[in-house]
């Protein structure tokens, strides 16, 4: 079986843009694995206001997946110290512990779906990490898995930081 697993982020999306690009790849089914989805930032991907909108406007099924998301206090250590690597292990050595992708009981997607957070971009964000994850469990079953991240085209991923030049 061919999976389609997408990835989208609300962050510097507008709502038109937002349905749009999951209407674009077929998406038929919105995995949330934000920790905590009702934040005054989430405009219009506050929750329950995200499932409604999703299922009566787009025909798309809601399901909140808090396997798939980050502790507080893994947010927040992220947020205080900004390293990156340090996160992405902290990360994956979470999702091994929590057995997922075993745990979630999850069989693979018959329509496409997509995992959902707030970053704009899937470079460091989990749902990137959340969806190899799968996405290698998946293929170990023997099928056919492509994650594609949908973001607009007006993203531009954040540049790599040159070194300083050398005098």
């Amino acid at each position: 079986m061919h999976i389609l697993l997408c990835t989208i982020g609300f962050a510097g999306k507008t709502a038109e843009e937002f349905f749009f690009l999951l209407q674009s790849a077929g998406v038929k089914q919105l995995l949330d694995i934000r920790q905590h989805r009702g934040g005054q930032l989430s405009g219009f991907a506050k929750h329950p206001d995200l499932a409604y909108f999703l299922e009566r406007l787009a025909g798309i099924s809601y399901q909140h997946q808090v396997l798939l998301a980050p502790t507080p206090e893994l947010l927040k250590d992220y947020r205080t110290t900004k390293d990156w690597p340090a996160y992405e292990a902290a990360f994956l050595s979470l999702l091994k512990k929590r057995h997922v992708p075993k745990s979630l009981a999850m069989p693979p997607p018959a329509a496409p779906a997509a995992l959902l957070c707030s970053e704009p971009g899937p470079e460091k964000c989990h749902r990137r990490l959340a969806a190899d994850c799968l996405a290698e469990w998946w293929r170990g079953q023997g099928h056919s898995v492509e994650v594609r991240h949908l973001v607009s085209e007006k993203y531009k991923p954040p540049r790599k930081k040159r070194p300083p030049r050398q005098k």
